[in-house]
């Protein structure tokens, strides 16, 4: 769990990134960084889902330096030597924010002293956020799980870039309309999918609790084994009560993430095995908090849910062909 003084470093990063936003220049067009921007602007971003989307939007007029690989999870990411000097060398950056990167927090507050750092979450609005019961008053991080949600933080990004750069407002408007179409396109894809599986199947087990926006999109009960983030570790007796709940759902599959141990998962198998009750491991890994590797379609924001979207519709014995949505998923 994320302590109280991370939380308090981040509500002042989100204090000094508005400070550097007003010495930056963001107001009135006349006094933009425009004036002085090169072309292509260099950006940080945290995590690929971040980090992907401000490609999309920027285009050629962005080169984006992505801090945290695929694999890797955020909630546990120091950091290093590099990342630290690629983040001064930015114009600007962009993370994920609601605590994902809570230990990269001591670094973002000190480069948002002298360029415009944002965290594309938490503009939204409170209604698009979920606040589980279980993370001490806080809102759960992993909104990019709703496509629909996710679109909105797309939004964020062009502003920003608009503000830093106008004279590529034109691009990233329209760079952000398409991009947006192709969002659009993707959920109704999801609840197509979703909604195919047998309504009494539609329960969702995975490593951590980072599907809850998946399951409110898509019609799924969502339980994991870690809470929200994962340095929460997973007691006995929860581990007990979801065994109990895979027998008594007959739950036929759960899932293991690409940044999450499985140790849990298998002590799940296990356990309702010794109840009577076969439950299978999904045939590929879900991604949760990291995309998957670059240069491939996965390793897209897009890739990434339609591979979700398509591993858990089969997995849980609904529909979906198995190259995905555009038949670009990797065997």
């Amino acid at each position: 769990m994320v302590s109280r003084a991370v939380s308090l470093l981040l509500v002042t990063l989100v204090c000094l990134a508005g400070c550097s936003d007003s010495r930056q220049g963001s107001g009135n067009p006349g006094d933009s960084v425009s004036q002085n921007v090169q072309i292509p602007i260099n950006v940080a971003a945290t995590v690929g889902m971040v980090a992907d989307v401000v490609r999309q939007i920027g285009g050629d007029r962005v080169a984006v330096n992505q801090v945290c690989g695929s694999g890797v999870d955020p909630h546990l990411y120091k950091a290093t030597r590099d990342d630290v000097q690629a983040m001064m060398n930015a114009d600007m950056i962009f993370y994920s924010g609601l605590m994902l990167e809570g230990k990269m927090s001591d670094t973002l507050i000190k480069v948002a002293r002298s360029k415009p750092v944002i965290a594309v979450t938490e503009s939204l609005d409170e209604s698009v956020l979920l606040e589980p019961d279980d993370f001490a008053g806080h809102f759960d991080p992993h909104v990019w799980m709703d496509v629909s949600a996710w679109s909105k933080s797309a939004a964020v990004i062009a502003e920003e870039l608009a503000k830093y750069d106008v004279d590529g407002t034109a691009t990233y408007q329209t760079n952000l309309k398409t991009y947006q179409e192709h969002l659009a396109a993707l959920h109704q894809y999801g609840k197509t999918s979703i909604g195919s599986i047998p309504p009494e199947s539609r329960v969702l087990v995975t490593s951590h609790d980072a599907f809850n926006y998946f399951g409110r999109a898509y019609g799924l009960e969502v339980l994991g084994v870690q809470g929200i983030s994962t340095e929460s570790e997973a007691g006995l007796q929860q581990i007990n009560d979801l065994v109990n709940l895979l027998v008594d759902k007959r739950v036929r599959s759960v899932f293991v993430e690409s940044s999450v141990p499985r140790k849990n998962i298998d002590a799940l198998v296990e356990g309702a095995k010794s109840k009577g009750h076969e439950v299978k491991v999904g045939d590929k890994e879900l991604f949760s908090d990291a995309m998957g590797n670059d240069r491939t379609y996965e390793g897209t924001y897009v890739g990434m849910l339609d591979h979700n979207i398509t591993v858990v519709t089969r997995g849980l014995g609904g529909e979906a062909p198995v190259g995905g949505m555009q038949g670009k998923l990797s065997e």
